[in-house]
Order: C-alpha cells, then sequence, then structure tokens
C-alpha cells in the first residue's frame, strides 16, 4: 500500500503542482492520504485527455463509480490511486456520494456541449471543486464533519473559475466551451471568436464578469472563515493563489489566449505566507 500512495504523490507533484505545494504545510500524517484524494481528482479531471472519445470517458468513469461501489477488488488492488484512494475513503469515512457526485459532474467534460449559464458554471465548480475541498477537511478532521460547507463552497467556485480562464486556450483549441452562454449572449461575445483564439472586447468583457465573480466568492470565503475550525484551514490554502493569479489576469498587458501562470516561486511564496501568517489576508 505505500507504494500505492508514493505513486499518487508523485502524480499530484506532476500533475496539479498547486494542491502538493498546499500539501507541504499539512501535518505529515496527512499528506499521504491528501495525496490519495488529490489524484483520483486529477484522474478523473484528465478523462477526456487520456480517452479522447466520450465513448471510453463514460466507461473510465464508470469504473470509478464501481470502484467507490465495492466492484472490481482484483482491479482496484491493482491500480494504485484506486487503492489507495478505497483506503482513504474507509480510514476518514469520506462521503461516497459526494466522490460519485465528483465523477458525475465530470461527464460534462467528456463533450463539447457549451456551459448553459452562470448558474451551471457555478454548480459544476461546486460539485468538482468546493468537494473537493470539503473532503480534504474531512481528511484533516480524522473523519469528523469539518464545518466548512459554506467557506468551501465559495472558495471551490472562486478556484474554479480562475481555473477555467486560465484554461481557456486550452478549451478553445479544441472545441470547448466553459464561459457561460448566458453572459456570452449578455456581452454579444461569439463562439466563434473564442475558438480562433481571438481576444475580442467582447470576450474580454465576459472574462471581467467572471473575475468579478469570482472575487465576490473569495468576500464570501473570508466573511465564513471565522466559523471554521483552525485544524481543517489548510484545506483552503490552495485558493490563496486566485487573488494574485486575478491581478495579473487584470493587468492591461494581459491577454487571454496566452499562458498565464504565477511563476513557482510566487506560488510558493504566496502559500508559505498564508500557511503561517492568516489564510484571511489571502482572500
Amino acid at each position: 500500500m505505500a507504494d500505492a500512495f508514493d505513486h499518487c504523490e508523485a502524480l499530484v507533484r506532476e500533475g496539479d503542482k498547486d494542491r502538493f505545494l498546499a500539501t507541504l504545510f499539512v501535518p505529515a500524517k496527512y499528506r499521504r492520504p491528501l495525496h490519495a484524494l488529490y489524484a483520483f481528482n486529477l484522474e478523473v479531471a484528465r478523462t477526456r485527455e487520456l480517452a479522447r472519445e466520450p465513448m471510453p470517458g463514460e466507461i473510465r468513469l464508470q469504473w470509478w463509480r464501481e470502484v467507490l461501489g465495492g466492484m472490481g477488488r482484483g482491479d482496484i488492488d491493482a491500480h494504485p490511486v484506486a487503492a489507495a484512494l478505497r483506503s482513504t475513503v474507509v480510514r476518514y469515512r469520506l462521503p461516497p456520494l459526494a466522490l460519485t457526485g465528483l465523477i458525475d459532474a465530470r461527464a460534462f467534460d467528456l463533450y463539447d456541449e457549451p456551459m448553459a449559464s452562470l448558474d451551471d458554471l457555478e454548480r459544476y465548480a461546486k460539485e468538482t471543486s468546493s468537494v473537493l475541498i470539503e473532503l480534504a477537511a474531512r481528511i484533516l478532521r480524522d473523519g469528523r464533519d469539518p464545518e466548512i460547507a459554506e467557506a468551501a463552497e465559495h472558495a471551490g467556485i472562486a478556484y474554479a473559475v480562475v481555473g477555467l480562464i486560465k484554461a481557456l486556450p486550452i478549451h478553445a483549441s479544441r472545441g470547448q466551451l466553459y464561459l457561460p452562454a448566458d453572459l456570452m449572449h449578455r456581452h454579444n461575445a461569439q463562439t466563434n471568436d473564442v475558438f480562433a483564439g481571438k481576444a475580442t472586447s467582447e470576450l474580454r468583457a465576459v472574462l471581467a464578469e467572471l473575475r468579478l465573480r469570482a472575487r465576490q466568492h473569495l468576500t464570501s470565503v473570508r466573511e465564513n472563515l471565522s466559523a471554521v475550525p483552525a485544524e481543517v484551514l489548510p484545506a483552503l490554502l490552495p485558493v490563496a493563489l486566485v487573488r494574485p493569479a486575478l491581478g495579473r489576469m487584470e493587468r492591461r498587458s494581459y491577454q487571454p489566449f496566452a499562458p498565464s501562470e504565477l511563476p513557482q516561486w510566487r506560488r510558493q511564496w504566496t502559500l508559505w505566507l498564508a500557511a503561517r501568517r492568516s489564510l484571511r489576508k489571502a482572500f
């Protein structure tokens, strides 16, 4: 089993640097289960990338549902992420419905259907991002109710919205559109322009509204922090990277279809400050 958790750590270090860096600031005994949770999320999130077509993707997602349902024991033992996840689910009493809800939400990624509305986008963000924060918090509280639902909901939405804005060049290149259709219509932004990589003023208006919405959710996180038990606060650490990412996106030189990642040293420094000083200031 140790090898399974080592595999998860390597996977998260390579594929989800923000969350990997955040785990460096949690008590050592929780790092392995967090790596298992985040590795599972990474495996599910990259289903489209690995499967390439909807049907193989659906089969892959169904396999993960069966893992959580206790089916296919031999296959699970042979899959390091599945084995580590099952151990973590049992040890920390993670609700299987929360994990299967994340899987179900990720089925949207397999298709090229547009995101219909801002409400739909935020629902998707809650089911794929907010839930991950809640589950991480439950691990940090040894399987007990983390009492973080309100803060986790807003934090997860802010984190997911900024992540989707950063991923716009990748999604556009393969004909995916996570920008809500109602915002596109309100600002008269054209889907064809997005897929052509044209940073029109209309598209910039859509992105500006999404950034504003992310900031509003950060404000809600800050307002709810006082009710969050101290031991689960590290589950929110990755969200400390949202505000500096928004700052970069709001510069005059910002180009929506160019990479917009914070340098690693800046991410590490931001997480260190948030972990050692005050998360409230990070939001």
